[in-house]
């Protein structure tokens, strides 16, 4: 019996496919560009994590459940940041998209997305 799809049908799977999140891809990594002044993440094995809002430093732990990344015990300096959108510093969880790690607050709202280093 052959399993026929329409290209309708085709490319709504497609889609589904592109907007969930990625079960194999590894959160431990570098995330964001490399630039100082620029949003990024360093995911650690050890399950801490480092990184910067473009102006402060962030640190803290993460753990993953399932295709989320949930960020604890997050620190970070309080410098006054002029002309820098310090969106990062308002992470609470993640999920990785391909290469990409899509950033949420505590609210459940999309903040950010980083792209893999």
């Amino acid at each position: 019996m052959a399993f026929v799809l329409s290209a309708g049908a085709a490319v709504s799977l497609a889609l589904v496919g592109c907007a969930s999140p990625s079960s194999s891809a590894s959160p431990v990594g570098g995330w964001g560009p490399t630039a100082s002044s620029s949003p990024s993440l360093t995911l650690e094995e050890s399950g801490q994590f480092s990184g910067t809002d473009g102006c402060n430093r962030l640190t803290g732990s993460w753990s993953q459940h399932d295709h989320t990344v949930q960020f604890s015990q997050v620190a970070a300096t309080m410098m006054a940041c002029i002309d820098v959108d310090t969106w990062l510093s308002g992470l609470d969880h993640a999920q990785v998209h391909g290469d990409e790690l899509q950033v949420f607050n505590s609210d459940d709202s999309v903040i950010g997305t980083l792209a893999k280093q």
